[in-house]
């Protein structure tokens, strides 16, 4: 059973503290995270090209209600390094260490993240319910791989902008008016937003040149799942599935599918909003505009466990 809810509401939040904290995966990876907010446990997982910083807002308009764990996932921030033969299943592992840690039964996943929350809520009973955001499930095809093979080379030469907009291209990520834009320039563009970023970089920021690298897992991680859409009808969890109007075709197609597979699931679309909606607004997101509609859907399951009537 599933429905269907449009959202154009917004809830102001404030800043708050936060702490560090880590834990130690399967293979001894460490994977760290931050903490902040109070009551039942909510881990989020970001996307590509993100860490934990990228999500600070969505938490704090969340840590009223929910203590919040943000990830970084591997290669990013506090956490290690990718291991040699990498697959979702270390994925699954970070998660579930995490989960056992906290004690958290709530996950948030965008992107790649969202991947990795479906498939962990096929075998992790900690997961009670899962709010996922746009995973790029290949589902009109096999996932395209020829400019990931572009993308490694130009990391390899050491042309992080030109790889970067390699895979900015791939993924079709931004406006569309980049695809007017002749490469040289969006890679002049690019270096000149990376030295920016750079020059203002705290101590504990993870700038973009520090993510390049770990876009190639991510698409690796696309690659993986190219062709999984049917196993997600084994997840027992409660699923929220989440996009933006904005968002690439290819993205939407993967909500519309995931919809009718999973069994438990409610969507929710963000008119005006595109992939980058859960994200800080320095990077075009909303997250008051998300975190109102997590809210809504995990309260749900803690009135349920505490007898609290629900008059959102």
């Amino acid at each position: 059973m599933s429905k269907t809810i449009v959202n154009d509401r917004s809830i102001v939040a404030g800043p708050s503290q936060y702490t560090t904290g880590s834990v130690v995966s399967r293979d001894g990876t460490t994977i760290g995270y931050r903490q902040l907010g109070r009551g039942p446990g909510l881990v989020v997982l970001h996307g590509a090209m993100e860490s934990a910083q990228s999500h600070m807002q969505l938490a704090e308009a969340l840590a009223d209600t929910y203590t919040v764990y943000l990830s970084d996932r591997r290669g990013r921030g506090l956490s290690g390094a990718y291991g040699r033969d990498y697959s979702v299943q270390e994925d699954v592992e970070d998660l579930d260490a995490l989960l056992s840690k906290t004690g958290a039964h709530f996950v948030f996943g965008v992107s790649s993240g969202a991947i990795i929350c479906l498939e962990a809520a096929l075998t992790l009973p900690a997961i009670h319910k899962a709010a996922i955001f746009e995973p790029p499930l290949m589902v009109n095809g096999s996932a395209p791989t020829r400019w990931l093979t572009r993308f490694d080379n130009e990391l390899a030469e050491g042309h992080i902008a030109a790889a970067m907009v390699t895979g900015m291209k791939g993924a079709e990520m931004g406006p569309p008016m980049l695809n007017l834009m002749p490469r040289w320039l969006l890679e002049r563009l690019t270096t000149m937003m990376m030295a920016s970023e750079e020059k203002k970089a705290g101590a504990d920021d993870v700038t973009m040149r520090m993510l390049a690298p770990t876009l190639h897992y991510d698409f690796q991680l696309v690659i993986e799942m190219d062709g999984a859409l049917e196993k997600f009808r084994a997840v027992r969890a409660e699923v929220l599935l989440l996009g933006g109007s904005k968002s690439p075709a290819y993205l939407t197609s993967a909500v519309d599918a995931l919809e009718k597979v999973l069994p438990h699931v409610t969507r929710v679309r963000f008119p005006g909003l595109g992939h980058e909606a859960s994200g800080n607004t320095d990077r075009r997101g909303q997250p008051d505009r998300v975190a109102q509609e997590l809210r809504r859907f995990f309260v749900e399951q803690q009135n349920l466990v505490t007898g609290v009537p629900n008059h959102d």
